[in-house]
């Protein structure tokens, strides 16, 4: 049990609960500024386990909001451009796990690009002289790269100036979360398909080898038309090392290293990019992440009358591309839920 009884809870340390829980804490601190005879609102997080166990700890961490689906593109598209100002703003503010990189993006197959493409910053179409070998289409921009161990623990450490506690508990179920506070935000991904319970968030495995970098200095991603089946080919430079990918076995949930898929990954990038044929990968620098994979992302209020239940989670593999911006809209949400009158409150 909490020492403390909360005025929210977060359930779900990875990305999406930590962003979540620092968009509701910046929110309450101004609030109190405004109102400062007021208490201040009380704001908790519990984790299942580790914060270097975590999916998110495991990702590359391109932006890229498309690998998430939703049934309504504007929508995902707004979440997506607010995490982008997001992470340009950290950039500019000189956090170096915060890069801006130009790179490219490229099919096996002639592609036109996808509508959204044109709108990134510095967007223009390749010429068939700058892919890689085997690509016949492709197109340049510039996006965010986030490299996730720094940026996680920067996020922790935002959150502890905030005065936001973190603490280690596994919930059998979200009615638990209410004897702790009455606004519950569940940001549990794919845990999600357990708690909730909800049947439509379904795993995919993915797997990435991390090689001393030789030199590569921009990005390089695959274009597939089902970026949930099977595997594709990225390069992702993060200073001196690079991350390589990638695989997407849907329906898996196996955190043990394959190395059918490390030989795999390396064959592809090697085909790709010559560069790396005599780079080995690094053997203490492995990670396997599972990717909340949901018809749509489910982000939404459950109102019970006194108590009340947030969802946030089923991102897919945009998780850190969509965070900021459904962060945005669940303190909306909790923003809105102060703002109704307690039932309990006297009757004028």
């Amino acid at each position: 049990m909490a020492s403390l009884r909360a005025d929210i809870l977060i359930i779900g340390a990875g990305v999406i609960g930590l962003t979540t829980a620092i968009r509701l804490a910046e929110r309450a601190r101004l609030a109190k500024q405004a109102r400062p005879y007021e208490r201040d609102l009380r704001i908790m997080i519990y984790r299942s386990q580790g914060p270097d166990t975590t999916s998110s700890y495991a990702a590359g961490a391109i932006f890229d909001p498309y690998m998430a689906e939703h049934k309504n593109d504007d929508l995902r598209d707004k979440r997506a451009e607010a995490t982008r100002r997001e992470f340009e703003n950290l950039h500019s503010e000189g956090h170096v796990w915060a890069r801006l990189l130009e790179g490219i993006e490229a099919s096996r197959t002639p592609l036109s690009p996808p509508k959204w493409a044109p709108q990134l910053p510095r967007y223009r179409p390749c010429s068939r002289a700058e892919l890689p070998p085997g690509f016949r289409s492709g197109w340049r921009y510039q996006s965010p790269l986030i490299e996730m161990p720094p940026f996680l623990d920067w996020l922790e450490q935002r959150l502890r100036s905030l005065g936001v506690k973190i603490e280690k508990r596994e919930l059998k179920d979200l009615d638990q979360g209410f004897a702790d506070a009455d606004i519950v935000v569940n940001c549990t991904g794919i845990g999600a398909r357990t708690l909730v319970p909800d049947n439509e968030v379904r795993p995919i495995r993915g797997q990435l080898v991390a090689v001393p970098n030789p030199g590569i200095r921009e990005f390089f991603v695959e274009h597939v038309r089902d970026s949930y089946i099977g595997d594709t080919t990225y390069v992702l430079p993060h200073g001196d090392t690079l991350l390589l990918g990638g695989s997407a076995e849907l329906g898996v949930s196996d955190l043990r290293w394959n190395s059918d898929a490390e030989e795999a990954i390396m064959r592809r990038c090697r085909a790709a990019f010559p560069v790396l044929a005599h780079v080995d990968p690094i053997d203490d620098f492995r990670r396997v992440g599972i990717r909340p994979h949901r018809e749509t992302v489910r982000l939404e209020h459950e109102d019970f009358g006194e108590r009340h239940l947030v969802h946030n989670y089923g991102h897919g593999g945009s998780g850190v591309s969509l965070s900021w911006g459904c962060a945005d809209e669940v303190a909306d949400i909790v923003a809105d839920i102060h703002k109704k009158p307690r039932l309990s409150a006297p009757t004028p």
